[in-house]
């Protein structure tokens, strides 16, 4: 992310604009940065179905993230939400893929990791 936040504060819009991901951040990433929202967008969590121009809130203080968009819409978005085909489906990029779980349980790469109900990094 670190590519994305340089963007930011090369525009100037550093102390202006929050990034909110579900992927993670290096050591140098800077300003307000809000990193592994999970479910990630890949497996239909909330981060999937929001757009340009959705507005979202944020308390630092309380620990809050909220979109400006009614339960309803919400549903109906997630209803009409399909997962993104992949750009790659050979080589490298392709087999991570198929061997990482989500980052909200360690994005642990092993066989099968995708469809993985628990690993050694749950216990």
């Amino acid at each position: 992310m670190l590519a994305t936040t340089a963007a930011l504060y090369g525009q100037g819009m550093g102390g202006k604009v929050a990034l909110i991901t579900d992927g993670r951040f290096s050591g140098a990433t800077r300003g307000f940065c809000i990193g592994h929202v999970g479910p990630e967008a890949a497996v239909g969590g909330p981060i999937a179905h929001l757009r340009d121009g959705d507005i979202i809130s944020i308390d630092a203080q309380k620990g809050t993230l909220d979109v400006k968009l009614s339960k309803a819409e919400l549903d109906a978005r997630a209803k009409t939400w399909k997962p993104r085909k992949p750009a790659f489906t050979s080589g490298y990029i392709w087999k991570y893929a198929q061997q990482v779980g989500p980052a909200r349980e360690g994005a642990v790469t092993h066989p099968g990791g995708a469809a993985e109900k628990a690993c050694y990094a749950d216990i």
